[in-house]
């Protein structure tokens, strides 16, 4: 095997991807293309120990044979003493979500949790996978980004880092290497099923191109490793554009972006968007959101939803947001710590603040009360706390849940921000303040 062209590939892929040999876990089908994989990585191990090596399979539940299909998996890795884990996973079908995708985030899922933690992601995929993802990301009217496909090296959201060492490998000739060394593996019949758009790009389009076209399958790839090259410097510039126009705070200086043109700043809202971690909009969606930020009145309202969040707009910036429920109003007793929500605490801090509540006061924190009114300290007059707030900058949504301490009836204390002149006790005063739970 070693002296095979294939394995010469992969280790060179190798050789890049992992260079200082972190453990490996394999994604396991059963398939030839996962199958030919963890030989390559046992051969691997074989000629450079130590390398922690193990193999995962997830069952989707969406085979009658996944058991079946399991047990094959177990053996072959009993019989090359590599570690074998397995999980199943539930793939609820949701409207306007294709079946294919939904088992992908559910397998991607279901690997990261299983793996070994200071181990790669190695994954089979190959050149006329690479291909097919073209082929259906170009169907679907992607960009450049998207165009660009997959990479040889990637991260999940949770930071654990995929390899793909057969990327530039084709089918053939895995399949070729497969028969030449009497390599047994499953054959999913549901592979033959063109009702799905990748098996009938792999099964009817892309047999119908290589014929057609020499190299077909060589030159294409040769396209998408100059789209990655593209994508890239792009990435390099939209960089660049984000920390110009990002605030310490992570909203999004509009003055600044305003200075970019137009599709530098796309790059960077997208970007933006991505470090939130929020589904890319769509393109229709995206210009609304830039045309709004960058050419309504100052005090129009902005709100524009993309997922589960929000980008809203205050003083030349752009926010996401998270609705969150308004914490409930509540009795603080004998001034201890009180919990305000699931991750924040209010807690009391003697010495400079407002004079200490008189026995017959009831100390109380509320929410919400724009309209009560304090005079703060070194602050000229008595306004509302809606007046006071909108002067420090805080945008309106955030204003209702600003805790607000009150001796009975009486506002003393904005947290955070204000303390009321008239109670004011340089010394022997008390005021709170929000901390994170822990």
């Amino acid at each position: 095997m070693k002296n095979t062209t294939l394995y010469k590939q992969f280790l060179s892929a190798v050789n890049t991807l992992n260079p200082h040999r972190r453990p490996m876990s394999v994604a396991l089908s059963g398939g030839v293309d996962s199958v030919v994989l963890l030989h390559l990585c046992h051969t691997l191990r074989a000629e450079q120990a130590p390398l922690h090596l193990e193999a995962i399979y997830i069952d989707h539940g969406l085979s009658a044979d996944s058991k079946a299909w399991q047990q094959f998996c177990e053996r072959l890795c009993q019989s090359l003493a590599i570690e074998f884990k397995t999980t199943s996973v539930t793939i609820e079908q949701k409207a306007r979500h294709s079946l294919e995708s939904q088992a992908r985030e559910a397998r991607y899922a279901a690997l990261d949790r299983l793996a070994r933690e200071d181990s790669l992601l190695v994954l089979g995929q190959h050149a006329d996978d690479q291909l097919e993802t073209f082929l259906l990301r170009l169907k679907r009217g992607s960009g450049l980004s998207g165009l660009a496909s997959m990479r040889q090296s990637t991260e999940l959201a949770s930071g654990r880092q995929c390899i793909r060492p057969l990327l530039s490998v084709s089918r053939q000739d895995i399949e070729a290497f497969a028969n030449l060394l009497a390599i047994s593996h499953i054959e999913d019949h549901s592979n033959q099923d063109d009702s799905f758009d990748r098996n009938f790009l792999r099964n009817q389009v892309l047999p119908l191109l290589k014929s057609r076209f020499k190299g077909f399958l060589s030159s294409a790839l040769r396209s998408i490793e100059l789209l990655q090259q593209q994508q890239l410097l792009i990435d390099e510039i939209t960089e660049q554009d984000l920390q110009l126009c990002q605030t310490a705070e992570q909203t999004l200086n509009l003055v600044t972006l305003s200075q970019l043109s137009q599709a530098r700043q796309a790059n960077t809202v997208r970007a933006w968007l991505q470090g939130h971690n929020l589904k890319m909009p769509s393109k229709v969606v995206l210009e609304q959101l830039l045309y709004q930020a960058l050419n309504s009145k100052q005090d129009a309202q902005l709100s524009i939803s993309i997922g589960q969040a929000e980008v809203k707009r205050y003083r030349q910036h752009l926010f996401v947001v998270i609705p969150q429920i308004v914490p409930a109003s509540q009795i603080i007793t004998d001034l201890d710590s009180v919990e305000i929500s699931d991750w924040q605490m209010l807690k009391p801090k003697l010495g400079r603040g407002v004079r200490l509540p008189c026995d017959d006061e009831q100390v109380s924190v509320m929410f919400g009360r724009m309209n009560d009114k304090i005079r703060p300290l070194n602050k000229p007059g008595r306004n509302t706390v809606k007046h006071w707030l909108k002067e420090a900058g805080v945008p309106s949504w955030q204003r209702a849940h600003v805790p607000l301490i009150f001796y009975n009836e009486q506002l003393v204390q904005v947290v955070g921000f204000y303390l009321e002149h008239t109670l004011f006790d340089e010394q022997q005063g008390i005021q709170w303040e929000v901390t994170r739970s822990e």
